[in-house]
């Protein structure tokens, strides 16, 4: 077992990074003054790793969309039951996702933190696929698609990125769609299963009120040694420009929703996206924030209303920044933002501008080392990035107006914009 101690001399605070003899790495951040205990059990795995194949694979496989979060489910059944009636005897709530690159499955506590640990652990480990059981959970499934497809909110979302992408996968539902997961197996499942929670491609964060003593020998009685494996993965190829620059659909709203897209430019890794991300964050804020005058332009003449916000989105073969809300004209809010874009790469970003902003944003992010939900998760997609929970502080407080500035270019490119709008 190898000991790391991560430390950061800008907030003065540290946690324990354990290389697990069976392959897993484990995060450790006990939190002063906390009553609760958080606990995630991630794989670096989702809904956009369809084609993929390990060292040992001839060639490699493509599997149905939706596959990710279908073995999301299917994890907390056992032939001894499910893990949420297990989870209800400790007091732990516990919940779990997928997203276009990870699965994680979580818990928080006040009492009995080891024995949900135990739960988590043990379910995680042990998969348990039957047809019969994969033949209801399609059901399931099938209906929860539905729903979402009736969903303003979702659709709206979902429509900008099958405007944005050709082929890449996150242009594609995270639960995949009725005819896809009809095509699910248990064979696949367990496929996928033994090819992604591989412990080496996995990692466990415990943040808050626990004693890591208690963690490390949880993991002793329940991880297995996992045989070391590379995975490679692949997407199609995606053409440069978007698809469409616009969709349109219509589902009972009381005002149009919208969400205005820009097709990035992923990183050369996991890094590179994760720097990218925090400064397409940056840039979102600094172009229509709502200390912006554009946001009170939008504001005051009525096209926007307090549900609009940015988001960047970056990792594995994908990049795009958006902006969403609601829109009595939802085309003249993009014509507004596109001008201000075009204005700042002209004149260039006000330096006093990119100083508050970049201050607003370093202080976000300090806010997360202070709640154990948010530094969980954080301590995972840095793992998954090869950086420590600690970078993202350091990009930004190294982050320049002259990067930002460049960085405006690439993200923000008017050519490679969409308006995705769901209307009444």
């Amino acid at each position: 077992m190898i000991v790391h101690t991560i430390e950061s001399g800008r907030i003065g605070e540290k946690y324990k990074k354990v290389q697990h003899p069976s392959g897993l790495n484990i995060l450790m951040y006990p939190m002063e003054g906390f009553v609760s205990a958080y606990a995630l059990f991630a794989t670096n795995y989702g809904s956009v790793d369809e084609t993929f194949k390990t060292q040992s694979d001839e060639d490699f496989i493509t599997v149905p969309a939706g596959i990710a979060h279908f073995l999301e489910h299917k994890l907390f059944e056992s032939e001894d039951g499910d893990a949420f009636t297990r989870y209800a005897k400790t007091g732990a709530s516990a919940n779990a996702f997928t997203s276009f690159d990870k699965t994680a499955y979580l818990f928080s506590c006040t009492d009995n933190f080891r024995e949900s640990l135990d739960i988590l652990l043990d379910f995680v480990t042990h998969p348990y696929f039957t047809p019969k059981t994969v033949e209801k959970e399609q059901g399931i499934i099938g209906q929860e698609i539905k729903m979402y497809e009736d969903s303003p909110d979702w659709r709206v979302y979902f429509n900008l990125l099958e405007a944005l992408y050709h082929h890449n996968p996150v242009r594609v539902d995270i639960a995949g769609t009725v005819d896809s997961i009809a095509k699910i197996d248990a064979d696949l499942l367990y496929r996928c299963y033994n090819t992604f929670y591989n412990l080496h491609n996995m990692t466990l964060v415990v943040a808050g009120n626990f004693d890591p003593a208690v963690v490390l020998g949880a993991a002793d009685k329940h991880l297995k040694n996992a045989p070391d494996q590379t995975i490679r993965r692949k997407n199609p190829d995606e053409p440069w420009e978007v698809r469409t620059p616009l969709v349109t659909q219509h589902l009972p709203v009381a005002q149009p929703l919208f969400q205005i897209g820009f097709k990035g430019v992923p990183g050369k890794d996991e890094r590179e996206n994760l720097w990218g991300k925090i400064a397409d964050e940056v840039l979102l804020d600094i172009v229509a924030g709502d200390s912006t005058p554009l946001y009170r332009k939008l504001f005051d003449e009525e096209l926007i209303n307090q549900s609009f916000e940015g988001d960047a989105m970056a990792s594995r073969d994908y990049a795009l920044v958006f902006y969403s809300g609601e829109s009595r004209n939802p085309e003249k809010v993009r014509d507004e933002l596109l001008a201000e874009i075009a204005r700042l790469n002209t004149n260039g970003i006000p330096p006093e501008l990119f100083a508050r902003v970049k201050k607003a944003a370093y202080g976000r992010y300090m806010g997360m080392y202070g709640r154990p939900d948010a530094l969980g998760g954080l301590l995972v997609t840095a793992q998954f990035a090869d950086c420590d929970a600690y970078d993202p502080l350091e990009m930004l407080a190294q982050l320049t107006l002259e990067q930002i500035n460049e960085r405006l270019k690439v993200s923000l490119d008017p050519a490679r914009c969409a308006l995705s709008i769901v209307r009444g």
